[in-house]
């Protein structure tokens, strides 16, 4: 017990060193804004192309840990939606905002954190995967529906094209694409080049867990309704079951993944919903339920994946 405290509470403290800089007034919530585009744009993707440059196109691409992601990402995705939009009765704008909120997990900036202190040795390797599976799927997804939830299909299509040309300039993918070219064609680096790269993916995880904090800090508990509890429920809970579930079917279709790296994708998916979720949902009316949503998953969290590391910690 005394050692998933120790992990756990290294994360909330961060965060709440974060909540209480920007309560405190000693940096402004759009110090925080800046603060997550350095994250975004340079830590991250730094810490992508490190963990993918320096490890064998086999160690990154192990079939039965992203068929598992995908797989139970996808169905929680749709089964979510299903939800809020039959029994609900949620707008197809809203629908969209609560599958999303329920199957993309917040990878990079608490997943990998609690992976690197729980288990370092692959931490890297399933921060790749579940970037693949995030940036490459889920959120392309999403943001599709949500324009067709609003217009015909023709801007429907005309915004797929468009996503399509952001991700091809979306610096993580750009990271994840460099990272394969130089571990397939076993490409030396420069030691001026690793080094800063190595620099800012070191950064990443306490920034990121600062910026967490900062954000909650400006919403409130007192706006929170029942409304978003199927969206915290599905996420916090049913995400990693759906994921798990999926390990054993890939283990069954002959994909097993090793004992720490399938861990590894439950514990990820047990992860509050990404940071950039209630921007994401700005742009459609979403953003105060999506804010509200994240706020209380962030909360919960230090319970529910206290366990779920009690849980599948080898």
């Amino acid at each position: 017990m005394l050692e998933i405290l120790s992990i756990t509470g290294v994360i909330f403290v961060l965060i709440g060193l974060g909540f209480g800089s920007v309560r405190l007034k000693v940096f402004s919530s759009a110090d925080m804004t800046v603060l997550g585009r350095l994250v975004v744009q340079f830590a991250l993707p730094a810490l992508i192309f490190r963990a993918v440059s320096t490890r064998t196109l086999a160690e990154i691409a192990v079939p039965g840990y992203l068929g598992a992601m995908l797989l139970g990402s996808v169905a929680v995705f749709w089964g979510g939606y299903l939800w809020s939009r039959r029994i609900s009765g949620q707008t197809a704008g809203g629908s969209t905002f609560s599958a999303m909120g329920m199957s993309c997990a917040n990878s990079g900036f608490v997943g990998y954190p609690v992976l690197l202190m729980a288990l370092p040795e692959i931490a890297t390797t399933a921060l790749a995967m579940n970037m693949i599976v995030e940036n490459l799927v889920m959120i392309p997804m999403g943001l599709a529906m949500a324009e067709a939830s609003r217009s015909n299909g023709i801007e429907g299509t005309r915004l797929v094209r468009q996503i399509a040309a952001r991700l091809s300039r979306n610096p993580i993918v750009l990271a994840l694409c460099a990272g394969v070219v130089v571990s397939v064609f076993h490409i030396p680096l420069p030691q001026i080049i690793f080094r800063p790269v190595d620099i800012l993916a070191n950064a990443s995880a306490a920034v990121s867990l600062i910026v967490i904090g900062g954000t909650l800090a400006g919403l409130s508990l007192s706006s929170l309704t029942l409304s978003v509890a199927p969206v915290v429920i599905g996420k916090l809970l049913i995400h990693p079951a759906a994921v798990a579930l999926s390990l054993i079917l890939m283990a069954t279709l002959g994909f097993p993944v090793p004992e720490h790296l399938a861990a590894a994708a439950i514990l990820m998916a047990a992860m509050p919903v990404m940071a950039i979720y209630p921007i994401l949902a700005q742009r459609y009316g979403e953003d105060q339920t999506a804010a509200l949503a994240m706020f209380l998953m962030t909360l919960l969290s230090f319970l529910t994946f206290s366990a779920t590391l009690a849980l599948v910690l080898p």
